[in-house]
């Protein structure tokens, strides 16, 4: 099984965005048992299209043969993002402060059943983030996926768990996690 990575950046988003919410759907809902309506196709979309325009997004898909295996999207977070406004627990001063090439916020990365535990996922989370130049990534992670599986992997990637938060009202309140630095030794 060999995997091969493309990069995709925003004026490339409308030749993969189907593709994007098709394997989202697939393994939110169907994989995972994520339902309801924050995980709808409608309102990924409606996310992914909020993200997509922002200046420095980037996606990467996996691809093995022409089979699309998975894909990760990162974005830099502005001076006045709103990342950090939902946070429910208190984060130490200056700890929040964005200037736009601080910290990467890795909006989601998601890789169907098949190539789930290969390595696919770190491979193709890796292979976005090498040639970023942020000092720091953070991520939101729903602690009940997998039965908290989802998140333990995250930590063996590097990230720390630095508090909760609900960025919309109808979304699961996420852990918010960390890695710093960006790139691993």
């Amino acid at each position: 099984m060999t995997v091969e990575f493309q990069r995709y950046d925003q004026s490339r988003i409308e030749e993969v965005r189907q593709t994007m919410c098709d394997i989202h759907v697939e393994v939110r809902a169907g994989d995972l048992g994520l339902t309801g309506p924050f995980y709808s196709r409608e309102r990924f979309n409606e996310r992914l299209s909020g993200h997509s325009t922002a200046p420095g997004w980037e996606a990467a898909i996996g691809y093995e043969d022409d089979t699309p295996v998975g894909f990760a999207y990162c974005v830099p977070l502005a001076p006045n993002t709103r990342w950090w406004k939902t946070m429910t627990t208190p984060l130490p001063d200056g700890y929040t402060t964005e200037d736009g090439h601080r910290t990467l916020a890795l909006n989601e990365i998601v890789v169907r059943k098949p190539w789930r535990g290969t390595g696919t996922a770190q491979a193709l989370h890796e292979h976005l983030l090498a040639p970023r130049a942020e000092q720091r990534v953070t991520l939101l992670v729903n602690p009940k996926a997998g039965g908290g599986k989802v998140q333990a992997v995250y930590e063996r990637w590097g990230y720390d768990k630095i508090g909760e938060q609900q960025p919309f009202p109808d979304s699961p309140v996420f852990a918010a996690m960390m890695r710093a630095p960006l790139h691993r030794a």
